[in-house]
């Protein structure tokens, strides 16, 4: 369970964060930004991890709620996808416009990501101005530390934005005049700002690694965060800054070597099962426990993928809903002995949590075996067992609509793979293929041989078979010209379902260059999402992003 982060709170202080919950602001024109919470309170430093964590809290619904940052990363990219299913998930066409890259400036994915980033932003930044004004005193040896971490916690959510966005308002203090309306930053300028604040206030935070620590921006959580940024330098700013991202990346690994407290784990699942807050892989999550964060689509891919009767094998507390599914050219990528194929994803018959054969209840496959397929005719048709099922985290036995795994933002892995790929890019291909092979080997313990991978290899193309692959059309476009395709190709079969492969893809030059399955190159515009009309619409500042 995982208590120790920021679900229960007590006395004064629930009223606090729940007051600064309800008040904070969800757009960027609102009253709210010059309305302060005071009080009485006066938090005493066992206290500082709630008052905190109102901040945190808006990262679950920005990750995972109905239409946010997990689709606008996946279901837009080349591993997975909604299809329409015989029970539905048409929904107006929303998930096949993110396949298909068509999405508009007025689709919920577009304005969700928007309005929970700010909110989060708001929060940061209401608590920085409660706590330096004094309208909540705080102790002076403990003022500088929580700003910063505010400040750290803030740079995440200006990461999203200028990832999914570019072009966004940068806001940086709470005290603004009612009706305030921001200015337009370039995305230079947003990526200039998260690297300023980063380097800034990294020092300022505790380097403790601990349960007192997580879940919270600590140092390593804000290096983690600045070699992201440096990682994909040169498409947020224009300049690459691959050696910068190596050295945060070599300070990190060092203190993970000495000290033993992060490190890879044996099993990569043992980092997405139900009860993962002690994986040491994990650098910073988002805790999630469904006893205590009960929004309804709080985190349920397991609602949103499995198919009805698989209530059955799970003994569901619901019936999911099916959905969401591989894409069959990713998953004919995998190596048939790589473990992360075999953890990650539903395959084949189903069956009850008694061993009895589940069958299929709708469309073409009633009566028949329920046994999940790597085939999919397309975006716009499947059948129920068309497509394997995410299952990368942990299904518990008697789950509610709601996963208590908590999410690993920012894992070790992806810090040797970052530093990986900063190598490979500097010319130093055999020294990067040395660390793929410390993050295979787990994947091949049966056969250790097929953890081995050379530089030659990771300069080369990409396996995956690119192409138009529908029941309408079929193209062949292969993958050998990405270069360095197969480190995308790896970035893929270690970190498949975490939200992250459309800025991977983005970074490869795949995202907009490629077909796969229904979608076909739709502009290089669309490596950004659009700014929402509805903010464009009541502030005169906003410009819309180019091509929209």
């Amino acid at each position: 369970m995982k208590k120790t982060n920021y679900y229960i709170v007590p006395g004064m202080l629930s009223i606090l964060i729940t007051a600064m919950l309800f008040s904070a602001c969800t757009k960027l024109k609102s009253d709210s930004y010059n309305q302060i919470i005071s009080g009485e309170f006066v938090p005493a430093g066992s206290d500082l991890p709630a008052l905190a964590g109102a901040a945190y809290v808006d990262w679950r619904g920005l990750l995972l709620q109905w239409n946010t940052v997990y689709r606008a990363q996946e279901v837009s990219g080349d591993q997975m996808l909604t299809p329409a299913r015989p029970n539905g998930w048409v929904d107006g066409g929303v998930y096949r416009r993110i396949h298909e890259h068509k999405w508009t400036t007025e689709d919920d994915i577009v304005i969700n990501i928007w309005t929970r980033a700010y909110q989060g932003i708001t929060n940061c930044n209401r608590i920085i101005y409660q706590v330096q004004s004094g309208a909540i005193p705080v102790a002076e040896k403990d003022t500088a530390a929580l700003v910063s971490e505010m400040k750290l916690l803030r740079a995440s959510y200006y990461w999203i934005l200028c990832d999914i966005y570019g072009n966004v308002p940068i806001v940086d203090r709470f005290d603004v005049p009612a009706g305030f309306l921001p200015k337009q930053n370039k995305r230079k300028e947003v990526y200039d700002f998260i690297v300023s604040d980063l380097l800034a206030n990294i020092p300022r935070v505790t380097d403790e690694v601990s349960t007192k620590t997580y879940g919270k921006f600590n140092k390593w959580a804000g290096l983690a965060l600045l070699a992201k940024m440096y990682l994909n330098a040169e498409v947020y700013s224009g300049t690459p800054q691959w050696d910068k991202c190596r050295v945060v990346c070599d300070t990190i690994i060092n203190f993970a070597v000495s000290s033993g407290k992060i490190a890879l784990e044996a099993n990569q699942k043992n980092v997405f099962v139900t009860n993962n807050e002690n994986s040491k892989e994990i650098i910073f999550a988002l805790p999630f426990d469904s006893k205590y964060v009960n929004e309804w689509n709080s985190f349920d891919i397991h609602m949103q993928t499995l198919q009805p009767q698989n209530q059955k094998t799970y003994n569901l507390q619901s019936s999911p809903w099916g959905g969401v599914c591989a894409v069959p050219q990713f998953i004919n990528t995998f190596d048939p002995g790589d473990s992360r194929l075999l953890d990650n994803y539903i395959r084949g018959q189903q069956f009850s949590a008694t061993g009895d054969s589940l069958f299929g209840a709708m469309g073409a496959f009633v009566g028949k075996p329920l046994a999940y397929r790597n085939e999919l005719p397309g975006v716009d048709l499947s059948e129920e067992v068309d497509g394997f099922r995410l299952g990368k985290f942990e299904i518990a036995m008697n789950a509610t609509n709601r996963l208590s795994n908590d999410w690993p933002l920012f894992r070790y892995a992806d810090i040797l793979m970052m530093k990986a790929e900063c190598l490979l890019r500097l010319g130093s291909a055999d020294e990067a293929a040395v660390i793929v092979t410390q993050v295979r080997q787990r994947a091949f313990k049966l056969n250790p041989a097929k953890a081995v991978v050379t530089g030659v290899q990771l300069a080369g193309g990409s396996t995956y078979d690119y192409g138009l692959r529908n029941h309408l059309t079929s193209t062949f476009e292969g993958g050998a010209d990405i270069q360095y395709g197969r480190f995308l190709d790896e970035l893929g079969w270690e970190f498949n379902q975490e939200a992250r492969r459309r800025t991977d893809m983005i970074r490869f030059n795949v995202f907009t260059k490629k077909s796969w399955l229904s979608h076909s190159p739709n502009g290089d515009y669309r490596s950004l999402y659009p700014i929402p009309k509805t903010e464009i619409d009541k502030n005169a500042n906003l410009k819309p992003n180019p091509g929209y």
